[in-house]
């Protein structure tokens, strides 16, 4: 554990990350008893279920996960039923994921779970705290971001999620929430 006095605990990435881990090792335990689900599985799962089919290359740009976790976690919910791989016709190379019928029912079980699990979490903050947490996030993330031409605040996002946290998305998406 961090000295409360070092610099360590003031340096953003550092605090970012662990208040990360925290979230996602809370909301993990839940995921997985009541869904059998895991962190990665639950992020493809939530962009399939917002976005409809899409494509590992749009997994990966959406839930900021590399490819070879996005395809476990693709594998993962085939495997269970929950998604399924069709041709994609604008690309023979590629194919789209979909949620399948199961898929979506687990998806409209979770979302209710994830918001009540968020509002659990951020539940010390008033409703303007958690409005300017949510944009003051979102506005270090483009900062964060790069374009391959170096470009702060020019990378790529998963867009912008309408009535996250209350009505607060201020930009964020929900996967900027998720663990």
């Amino acid at each position: 554990m961090t000295a409360p006095n070092s610099p360590l605990s003031d340096f953003l990435p550092y605090l970012l990350s662990v208040t990360a881990s925290a979230v996602s090792d809370r909301i993990a335990e839940e995921y997985r008893a009541r869904f059998g689900i895991r962190i990665p599985e639950w992020r493809v799962l939530v962009v399939l279920g917002d976005a409809g089919p899409r494509t590992q290359r749009d997994l990966v740009r959406a839930t900021l996960m590399d490819k070879v976790a996005v395809n476990r976690a693709a594998k993962a919910l085939e495997a269970r039923g929950l998604a399924v791989r069709r041709a994609n016709t604008r690309d023979g190379r590629s194919h789209h994921l979909e949620l399948t019928p199961d898929g979506r029912s687990v998806h409209a079980r979770i979302m209710p779970l994830a918001l009540e699990m968020e509002r659990g979490i951020l539940g010390a903050l008033d409703e303007e705290e958690r409005r300017t947490l949510v944009r003051l996030l979102g506005r270090v993330r483009q900062g964060a971001e790069f374009s391959p031409a170096g470009e702060a605040g020019a990378g790529l996002t998963a867009g912008p999620v309408d009535g996250l946290a209350d009505g607060a998305a201020d930009g964020a998406t929900r996967q900027d929430m998720a663990a």
